[in-house]
């Protein structure tokens, strides 16, 4: 576990069911405090907290607003370990996980008139659909979510995955454009354990995402490049709940809309509400 800035304190290892996840989970804290609560941070596939957030200033920018930020790398992303057990990369696993953290991290229910207790939520992509389900099983303890490429439809269930591993073996070409590209993302990271984004894609498939199964309560903001084909499904997301926002971002498409001002704008707004 890293943690950075003013006030960082270590935090003992967690375990789930006795079994250290190995998460790799950073703590930023501001150089003021805003008094609010922490926001917890989840990145996309084949990405990474540094790739998602830090390096395209988020990090910054929430301290800067005086939040204390939480990140997590998911299962063989980022700093965290590859797991051989294809159980530690479904969403539930996961999710149960990153409970278990930011409680040990000190996030605490929320409680009418105190600003520093709950959780807000920003995820990106893949991390919007960990959000969605997280906020729908822990309304005691999430008070905001800001989903950022979300939409009604999972493109890791459609992933082709034995053309993938196919191609892997012998270099066989892949029909399906969408299981193409996403293969190619997660090979452009050298830190990427292969292995583990296939188990993740696996294990997504176990678990197919129903945003209407569960839906979560408290107030969400969508944010989306308007030329983001992922998010076409947005406002379906949207149709669900009637504590939604939505914002477009003009010209922005999947892979650049994490790095918007306007995006980081309206979240920090949205979140200090």
């Amino acid at each position: 576990m890293e943690t950075h800035g003013k006030h960082s304190a270590s935090r003992p290892a967690h375990t789930v069911e006795g079994t250290d996840p190995q998460l790799h989970v950073g703590t930023y804290e501001p150089a003021v405090d805003a008094g609010l609560r922490p926001v917890l941070l989840l990145h996309g596939f084949a990405s990474s907290a540094k790739l998602n957030w830090s390096d395209t200033g988020w990090l910054s920018a929430l301290n800067s607003a005086g939040r204390r930020v939480i990140t997590v790398d998911l299962p063989g992303h980022g700093g965290s370990a590859a797991p051989d057990d294809l159980d530690s990369y479904t969403p539930s696993r996961i999710r149960a996980d990153i409970l278990q953290l930011v409680t040990d991290l000190g996030a605490r229910p929320l409680h009418a008139g105190d600003a520093a207790s709950g959780l807000d939520i920003i995820g990106y992509s893949l991390g919007s659909r960990l959000a969605w389900e997280f906020g729908a099983t822990q309304g005691e303890l999430v008070h905001r979510i800001v989903l950022g490429g979300a939409g009604g439809l999972d493109p890791l269930a459609a992933f082709d995955l034995p053309a993938a591993q196919q191609y892997l073996a012998d270099g066989t070409a892949i029909a399906d454009d969408s299981t193409a590209a996403l293969l190619q993302m997660a090979q452009l990271l050298p830190s990427n354990n292969l292995f583990s984004m296939l188990s993740l894609i696996e294990a997504a498939k176990l678990e197919p995402f129903d945003p209407a199964e569960a839906v979560p309560r408290m107030p969400m903001l969508l944010i989306a490049g308007d030329k983001d084909e992922r998010a076409a499904t947005m406002g379906d997301l949207a149709a669900l709940s009637p504590a939604t926002e939505q914002l477009l971002l003009p010209g922005r498409n999947h892979t650049n809309a994490v790095t918007s001002r306007a995006f980081k704008h309206a979240a920090i707004e949205f979140l200090a509400q």
